[in-house]
């Protein structure tokens, strides 16, 4: 039986070169392609692929929010996400809300088809590049304790050291003793940057 595979990407040169590469392909069926979100999910109404090969910069949604979306509707579909990205923050979202790979679209015929059979016998696939870019991030990531991303968020969300007191059941001072060891650790001087580092290495 062969493998229904589809593609999610606002590029024609990037749809056309994929295509090239696994159209011949004996175990593969190519189901065509969509250029944004709305199509994506219109399309899938009607017939579901195996694989979706799925871009982040789509241009009436994040790739990210559509393979959440396609992943809470069709469970069974493995999403692989395509870019020129290989930021840890974006490749972790992407995982996080689902996909079951994450390639470059500089991969190669049998990259291509390594990440498609993996993700179908229900296993991961990083490229290269993705797995570096996420050990590369890990290893300088700081240790934040549980409660101490409890208030991370808080603090994103714009609360207050007293809201975040009231909210948590924790005194001011220990607030304030979380929003000093989050400075450090993250090596902010100020709140703005303290939210700007957590969002780049993914902590919110």
């Amino acid at each position: 039986m062969k493998t229904g595979v589809f593609i999610v990407d606002d590029h024609y040169i990037v749809i056309e070169g994929i295509a090239s590469l696994l159209k011949n392909e004996r175990e593969i069926e190519w189901m065509g392609h969509a250029t944004n979100a709305a199509s994506c999910l219109s399309f899938l109404k009607m017939q579901q692929p195996d694989v979706i090969l799925m871009d982040i910069n789509l241009p009436d949604a994040s790739g990210i929010d559509l393979c959440q979306q396609v992943k809470a509707l069709y469970p069974s579909i493995a999403v692989i996400g395509l870019s020129t990205f290989n930021q840890q923050t974006i490749i972790r979202n992407m995982i996080d809300n689902g996909a079951s790979g994450y390639i470059l679209k500089n991969a190669t015929r049998e990259e291509l088809l390594e990440a498609i059979n993996t993700v179908l016998s229900g296993k991961d696939y990083l490229s290269a590049e993705a797995n570096l870019a996420l050990r590369k991030n890990e290893a300088v990531m700081p240790p934040i304790s549980r409660r101490e991303k409890e208030v991370l968020q808080l603090i994103a969300d714009g609360l207050t050291n007293v809201e975040v007191a009231e909210k948590l059941f924790i005194s001011i001072p220990t607030v304030n003793t979380h929003r000093k060891s989050l400075l450090e650790k993250l090596e902010a001087k100020n709140t703005a940057t303290l939210i700007g580092r957590a969002i780049k290495m993914g902590l919110i």
